[in-house]
């Protein structure tokens, strides 16, 4: 499988192309800083750009079978738009590639998620360091929702850098629901099975311990 990670140098993007390379996939990284790229393989190729410049997109998704999602930003007080303004320059690059699936990650307090990240991150943390940054996750879930490409929006609890288990809890109903921590492994890990027998496309999956 030929797939593009788009913020790719850390975090869950990195734990993916490092997982997607190990089990025989293609992948097309997007970067800004290919120095920033801490892996070297034969599979893996590097594509300069931004998710903010359509033209690097479609260069990017350019004969692709999936496309993975996992930008972030550093927290500002200052209205964002990179979440929002990326997601439609992907899904608009999508429509030149026939049957590409699409992942997103967001988080947990993105769309109708909020309320179940626990006290300290519901009443303190997202309110006060975190608002900026998950109005506008919130407007890219609409408009993900909104357009008729093949998506998945992913909503990873509290990321760490543990080890891979394979085990973990996959929700699409939050009545009553907590998240607790998730590794950044087994995001990666759900991703893979994901685009590789997909289940859960046009929802909005929790990941959790």
């Amino acid at each position: 499988m030929k797939i593009t990670v788009i913020g790719a140098t850390r975090g869950v993007g990195l734990a993916l192309v490092k997982m997607a390379l190990e089990r025989g996939h293609e992948v097309t990284a997007l970067l800004r800083d290919p120095k920033k790229m801490p892996l070297a393989h034969p599979k893996l190729k590097i594509c300069v750009g931004d998710i903010l410049s359509a033209s690097s997109i479609e260069k990017a998704l350019a004969g692709q079978d999936a496309v993975c999602t996992t930008i972030g930003a550093p927290p500002s007080r200052k209205p964002m738009n990179i979440f929002s303004e990326g997601a439609k320059n992907v899904l608009a690059a999508m429509k030149a590639v026939p049957d590409i699936k699409l992942i997103a990650v967001t988080g947990i307090g993105a769309g109708d998620s909020r309320g179940h990240g626990g006290f300290l991150y519901d009443k303190i943390i997202q309110p006060l360091l975190l608002k900026t940054m998950y109005e506008d996750k919130d407007r890219e879930e609409a408009v993900l929702k909104a357009s008729s490409a093949n998506w998945m929006i992913l909503r990873p609890g509290m990321l760490t850098n543990g080890k891979f288990t394979g085990k973990y809890r996959v929700l699409t109903d939050m009545t009553g629901v907590t998240a607790g921590k998730i590794s950044r492994e087994d995001v990666a890990d759900f991703i893979l099975r994901q685009f590789e027998q997909p289940k859960y496309f046009k929802q909005t999956p929790l990941l959790t311990y």
